[in-house]
Order: C-alpha cells, then sequence, then structure tokens
C-alpha cells in the first residue's frame, strides 16, 4: 500500500500561467522568464512578493494537516537563491515551508522544477519553447550546485522527504509527439533554435553526478529521479550504480488518453498506469509525483453535480488502486485561481469538497488553526 500520500505546490514558486492568469496581466506573457523580463524591478518584486505572500500560508499547511495529507511535493526555481537576476528569489519561502511543515508533521520533497534554458520547453519548465539546458555544460554545474546548496540547508531539517533532481525532463520521443516547438512556441525563434530532447545519456550521467553531490553534501537525504517519461529505460540501469535511499518519480496523466468513455478511462488506468508502476516497484522505490482526475471529456461539462461526482470518484478510486504499489503520490495541485468547473479536478481543495476522494484516514475533513 502506498505509504504516503499529498499534493504538489504548484504555482507558488514557479509560476503557471494557467493557474493563475491575473499574475500575468500587463503582460503577453507566457511563462515566468517573459513575464520577469516584462516588469519593471519595482513592479516585478511587487508582483512576486505579494504572490508569494498570499498563495500559500500557514493555514494551507494546517488545511493540509488536517485533510491526512502526509507529504508536499514542493517545486523551486533554479534562481531560488536569489541569485540570477532579474529573477526574484524565494529562499526564505523555502525555510516558511519547512517550518510550517514541520509544525503540522508534513514532509516536503523539494523539487526543482526549472534550470536555465529548460529541460523541457513547457511553461512549467520557465521558458516556452526552448529545451538546451542539456547543451550547456555551465548551467548543468549551475543546476548541480543548486540541488547541493538545498541539500546542505535542509538535509537536516526533520521536515525533509527527499530532494528531486529534475522535474519532467523531455524525452526525444516526447518532444516529437508532442509536438512542443508547436505547442509552445518560442518567442526568440533564435533562442529555440537547437532545441530537443534530453537524451538519456545525457540523463544518466547528470543524474549520477547530481546523487553523489547531493549525498555528500546531506547524507542522510533521499534523492528521487524522474524517469523522463521512459520508464523502461530505468528498469535496469540502477542495478550497476549503488545508489541507496532512492526513488523514481513518473507523473501519470489520464488525459494523455484522449476522448473516452468512462470504462475505457477505468481500463487505460490499470492498463497503463497499474501494470507499468508494478512492474517498475519490483526493481525499485517509485512515487507518482503529479496526477490529477482531469480527462478532457467533453460531456462532462453536460453533468451535473452529483453525476459529475460519481464519474471522478470512481476515477479516483481507479487511481489509488493502481498506485498501490508506489511509495507515494502527490496530486496536482493543491489550489488555483481559475474558477471554471472542467478544472476543478486541478485544484485539490475544491475537489476533496466535492467529494472526489474518499475519506482519508486520520482526515477530520477541517483545518486546524494555523498561525
Amino acid at each position: 500500500m502506498t505509504e504516503l500520500t499529498g499534493v504538489n505546490l504548484g504555482n507558488w514558486l514557479v509560476l503557471e500561467k494557467w493557474m493563475a492568469p491575473e499574475l500575468f496581466a500587463g503582460t503577453d506573457a507566457e511563462d515566468e522568464w517573459h513575464l520577469t523580463h516584462a516588469l519593471d524591478e519595482t513592479a516585478r518584486r511587487e508582483r512576486f512578493t505579494v504572490h508569494r505572500d498570499t498563495w500559500i500560508t500557514g493555514r494551507d499547511f494546517a488545511y493540509l494537516a488536517g485533510r491526512g495529507v502526509q507529504l508536499v511535493r514542493l517545486p523551486v526555481p533554479y534562481f531560488v537563491f536569489g541569485d540570477v537576476p532579474p529573477f526574484v528569489g524565494c529562499i526564505e519561502y523555502v525555510d516558511r515551508a519547512f517550518d510550517w511543515a514541520e509544525r503540522y508533521g508534513i514532509r516536503i520533497l523539494l523539487d526543482l522544477h526549472t534550470v536555465p534554458e529548460s529541460q523541457n520547453g513547457f511553461d512549467n519548465g520557465g521558458i516556452c519553447g526552448v529545451c538546451r539546458f542539456h547543451q550547456h555544460p555551465e548551467h548543468v554545474e549551475f543546476a548541480l550546485t543548486v540541488l547541493e546548496r538545498l541539500a546542505a540547508r535542509y538535509g537536516d531539517r526533520p521536515g525533509l522527504w527527499g530532494i528531486e533532481v529534475l522535474n519532467e525532463p523531455i524525452s526525444p520521443e516526447l518532444w516529437a509527439l508532442l509536438d512542443v516547438p508547436k505547442r509552445y512556441p518560442a518567442v526568440d525563434p533564435e533562442r529555440a533554435a537547437g532545441s530537443e530532447g534530453v537524451p538519456t545519456v545525457f540523463l544518466q550521467s547528470f543524474y549520477r553526478d547530481a546523487y553523489h553531490r547531493i549525498r555528500a553534501a546531506a547524507p542522510g537525504a533521499r534523492v528521487v529521479f524522474h524517469d523522463g517519461f521512459r520508464m523502461r529505460e530505468w528498469l535496469d540501469w540502477f542495478d550497476g550504480e549503488g545508489f541507496d535511499d532512492f526513488a523514481v518519480d513518473t507523473h501519470l496523466y489520464v488525459m494523455m488518453a484522449g476522448q473516452r468513455d468512462l470504462d475505457g478511462y477505468l481500463e487505460y488506468i490499470a492498463t497503463t498506469f497499474g501494470d507499468p508502476l508494478a512492474e517498475a516497484t519490483r526493481r525499485f522505490p517509485v512515487i507518482v509525483g503529479e496526477w490529477c482526475l482531469d480527462t478532457k471529456q467533453a460531456a462532462l461539462a453536460e453533468m451535473g453535480a452529483e453525476e459529475r461526482r460519481r464519474y471522478n470518484r470512481t476515477l479516483a478510486e481507479a487511481h489509488l488502486a493502481a498506485f498501490a504499489p508506489a511509495t507515494a503520490w502527490t496530486y496536482w495541485s493543491w489550489r488555483m485561481h481559475v474558477d471554471t468547473p472542467e478544472l476543478d479536478v486541478w485544484d485539490f481543495l475544491r475537489a476533496t469538497e466535492a467529494g472526489y476522494f474518499p475519506r482519508r484516514p486520520g482526515a477530520d475533513g477541517g483545518a486546524a488553526d494555523a498561525a
């Protein structure tokens, strides 16, 4: 059975426009890199500070604890330490997150969500249409030093569950399948020139270096590696590395199944998620670091509240059964500001209040007082 269940604190320290479009008001920016450069220093610092002060607070951690949440996955940017101008650092908010988590008995998985020149070209990678991180040794070294510094700062904190080396480094196959340059068009085509999926041979080398650098800085820290959308390529690789206390993160979104009826989605969850997950967990610990109930099913828009609840509850139960062999899972995401019925499944707060999830053991259904 899954040991830890929780949520992602998405759009707090790494912005995603679709989750809170008002943050990008007055600009044409589609990602955090271009938003940062579209604002002058005063406006930039004010906008980021107000957002970070209010998006997640101690009350959120209190509420999460009351709901039985045991783990939060915390995305952080490569400029977290505030040493990459003009980006606004946010390490003090990571400090606060650890204080709150430890107060309420929650663990944190630190997730390096972005790197210079991006590892996937997605909006969540910081800059759309660009994927050239792996082509620049100086960027690779910078990312390794960020991981070292995070490990040194939080390695002894009781709230630390693990450190994830890199979020969603895209495979060459998925880069082509999604047609990332078309889906996430680059503002500057010259900057994006040469972008490509991240080769496995690079990722293996980067993961090896990251593991040893993190382990040297924080001997007791669990190290987490994203599968890079290529889980089968890792099934045997770790055998020869001699790693200990590590896990592999996989992201499983049912919306990738396309338009199906409910039975079709249930079959997809069991075979495309459950079977490979069971196989992988026989080799090493696996976490499902991101998942969501969204199916993009057009018929949902015509459903009433009770029919929608039954539909999503059935999907949730199927996911939880498929994820049973995993060490942990974290839902994407805790909250968002787009208040439409079709997107409520991306908001764990709204989804739980709507009854989409089975009640968790130990959950009291409410939130405790928080300072």
